[in-house]
């Protein structure tokens, strides 16, 4: 099994399936989101950074996921409309995904083995865990929810500049 994250696929929020792969040579940040979360105004600071750094070689994940109180309830077109109209969000958006437990998107598997969280816990704690992925795909970085985006931006130009 590879190490990096090319490997993989997703479905997009308007259920297009997409590989992974098509992010090679880009630095990747993968989210997973919640709409009705008290960290849910960091799509802004996710937007922020997608907006200064696309150009440079920087995109954006968010996976939505309702494993955490409940704070994704939301079909995915609600998703949708819900970080469009209050947050200008453009970055990918996928289908809602499961982080934890037995229905972990196979990424998901990926990020925490490769970058396990406090203690080697392998668990997503909550919404808005943030994973660093370097050019090749490989992880580099797991920030906790408490993490703004705009706190990771020097590890990003970092990557950006390898």
């Amino acid at each position: 099994m590879s190490n990096n994250i090319y490997q993989f696929q997703a479905t997009l929020n308007n259920g297009q399936e997409i590989q992974l792969d098509q992010y090679q040579g880009k630095v990747i940040l993968i989210v997973n989101t919640a709409s009705k979360c008290g960290f849910t105004p960091q799509y802004e600071g996710l937007q922020a950074l997608y907006s200064q750094y696309q150009d440079k070689g920087l995109v954006v994940l968010g996976f939505p996921c309702d494993q955490f109180g409940h704070q994704e309830p939301g079909t995915d077109g609600e998703i949708e409309q819900f970080c469009s109209l209050n947050f200008n969000v453009n970055f990918p958006l996928f289908k809602k995904i499961e982080v934890n437990g037995d229905n972990t998107h196979p990424l998901y598997q990926h990020l925490k083995a490769a970058a396990p969280g406090i203690l080697g816990s392998k668990k997503i704690k909550w919404n808005f865990t943030k994973f660093l992925v370097n050019k090749q795909g490989v992880v580099t970085q797991r920030y906790a929810s408490l993490t703004k985006p705009e706190k990771i931006t020097a590890d990003i130009e970092a990557l950006l500049n390898q």
